[in-house]
């Protein structure tokens, strides 16, 4: 398996790592795409941009605010019909999966990425992927951790710190997140 392959799985890898130059080289591009991507004046040119940065086309149906970033951008796969506000933050080197009819508020942060609590290693890094199931809502100012899924038509209210799955038909909220109902 090559380092994305590692990466992907969830395993552990340094930047010592000897195929890490590999990362490197797409974040160096993703950095570079991003800030054409951010100085976009239209959402069919955003679209253009974040099609090229993800590596696949951005259905018409989905709307992406700028400024949007990530670290990463290849690793990153978006539905039909979602719509995105401005200033998400994903850091998608586990996986990021955003499925259709997808709401996301402004300034959510979706974090894949995560480092051992062993300081010895501490600079290594691992990733578990994202899910966010069709017709999802997540609120102003999200921090969606690592390896979670949000359900189907589940509700993830503003501020919230997700640290756990979040079952479908839920209405999620607090530090860290927790069931507030169920959605009838």
């Amino acid at each position: 398996m090559d380092i994305f392959d590692r990466m992907k799985a969830g395993e552990l890898f340094r930047l010592d790592d000897p195929e890490y130059s590999k990362v490197q080289e797409v974040v160096t591009r993703t950095i570079r795409l991003s800030a054409a991507l951010n100085a976009s004046t239209d959402v069919d040119e955003v679209r253009e941009k974040l099609s090229g940065i993800i590596g696949a086309r951005i259905d018409p149906s989905t709307t992406v605010f700028p400024p949007f970033h990530t670290n990463f951008g290849r690793f990153i796969s978006i539905g039909k019909n979602v719509f995105i506000n401005h200033a998400c933050s994903c850091l998608d080197m586990g996986g990021i999966t955003i499925e259709d009819d997808v709401m996301i508020g402004p300034r959510v942060t979706l974090v894949t990425e995560n480092h051992p609590l062993d300081p010895a290693n501490r600079k290594a890094l691992f990733a578990k992927p994202i899910l966010i199931r069709r017709n999802a809502w997540i609120g102003a100012g999200v921090s969606i951790l690592p390896g979670v899924t949000i359900g189907e038509n589940a509700i993830v209210a503003a501020g919230a710190v997700v640290s756990k799955d979040v079952e479908d038909n839920t209405i999620v909220g607090g530090v860290p997140a927790k069931f507030i109902r169920s959605i009838s």
